[in-house]
């Protein structure tokens, strides 16, 4: 039977893995893209790594994402963590939005989303004694200050994709990467400069948590901006996905391995390069990445051959209940992903590892 996932390695990950196997203790990283629905296939990794793997090896962890990938990640520093992840995946799944809606009811709808996910009890996330929570959101420059008109977001928004065409770094010219991070990690690793990103580093608190979460999922367009975020520089908030897609990160600089569960098995820079194949990432930051993403044959057994994501909303319309239905199957089948990795991190089987 084909496996259920796909194994990739950087070199200096390969190295390591061959020398002491795959140890739990090695794991100083935990990366979650941004990607909406797509996240919800790592339901079954993220219960697993965090509800036992992970917890039964403690040290300081970085948990750094974007979007539903920051969402996953703080669900992942919770006392319970097994429990956090369940009322995120069954929450999520659960949406359910009327045929003409507008960015205030959509943000509205994922506000409450998130406070029901963090249960009143955020200050956890922040106190857990190893893992420490980066969420990764962009602020508005130029053209994307300040919110507005739909119009207004709009055209700035075309700039932005004009110029990342042209090249990524004229991104920047719109864009800045702010970083809400533990108190307790000064995020040294992302400090020093890595692209052409200007960045603010904003530590978290019971006051902005929520706001800097809902802000890293804020897609452009589909939800409003989100402002006046306690701590943070002044302005207009949106998906971290826009510059930190699949979070291509200078992992490189931590000593330890850097354990990637990902929906794709591939690096997108940013959310704008999704359809320029050739920006993909094939550098050094990934030397001591160990990716794991779902195999091609375990896509096709999920329904409609592929993995949830937002097309769905268009694709079921209102019929809301097959949609849920349908999602919540690819969330318990994420479970075998889970499982085939268990068993290769107990006798890693490098041949079935491929490099990036």
């Amino acid at each position: 039977m084909a496996s259920p996932i796909t194994i990739r390695l950087g070199a200096r990950a390969r190295q390591r893995i061959a020398a002491d196997g795959m140890q739990a203790a090695d794991v100083a990283i935990v990366p979650a893209a941004a990607g909406g629905p797509k996240g919800l296939i790592l339901h079954g990794m993220d219960c697993w790594m965090f509800g036992s793997w992970l917890k039964d090896a403690p040290r300081q962890r970085k948990l750094v994402g974007a979007s539903i990938g920051a969402w996953r990640m703080a669900a992942s520093a919770f006392h319970d963590p097994v429990a956090a992840h369940q009322r995120l995946a069954r929450l999520y799944a659960a949406q359910r939005y009327p045929a003409k809606v507008d960015a205030a009811y959509v943000s509205r709808t994922c506000r409450a989303l998130l406070d029901e996910v963090l249960d009143g009890r955020g200050a956890e996330v922040m106190a857990h004694p190893d893992h420490h929570l980066s969420v990764i959101t962009v602020r508005g420059i130029g053209a994307l200050a300040q919110s507005g008109t739909r119009w207004r977001e709009m055209a700035g928004f075309i700039i932005a994709a004009a110029s990342n065409v042209v090249a990524r770094k004229r991104l920047a010219g719109s864009m800045e990467r702010v970083v809400f991070h533990n108190a307790r990690d000064d995020s040294a690793w992302l400090r020093q400069e890595f692209d052409a990103f200007s960045s603010h580093f904003v530590g978290l608190s019971d006051a902005n948590l929520r706001d800097a979460l809902l802000a890293s999922g804020s897609i452009p367009l589909v939800l409003e901006a989100v402002t006046g975020i306690a701590g943070a520089p002044p302005g207009a908030y949106w998906d971290g996905g826009l510059i930190d897609y699949h979070l291509h990160l200078p992992y490189q600089r931590d000593p330890g391995l850097v354990l990637y569960p990902h929906f794709a098995d591939y690096i997108v820079p940013g959310w704008l390069d999704k359809s320029l194949p050739w920006r993909r990432a094939r550098d050094a930051a990934l030397e001591n990445v160990v990716m794991v993403s779902p195999s091609p044959a375990f896509l096709a057994s999920l329904p409609n051959g592929k993995l949830p994501d937002r097309r769905d909303f268009t694709f079921y319309g209102q019929d809301h209940a097959a949609r849920t239905r349908d999602w919540t199957r690819a969330i318990g089948e994420s479970e075998r992903m889970a499982e085939a990795f268990a068993r290769w991190s107990e006798k890693p089987d490098l041949q079935q590892a491929r490099g990036f």
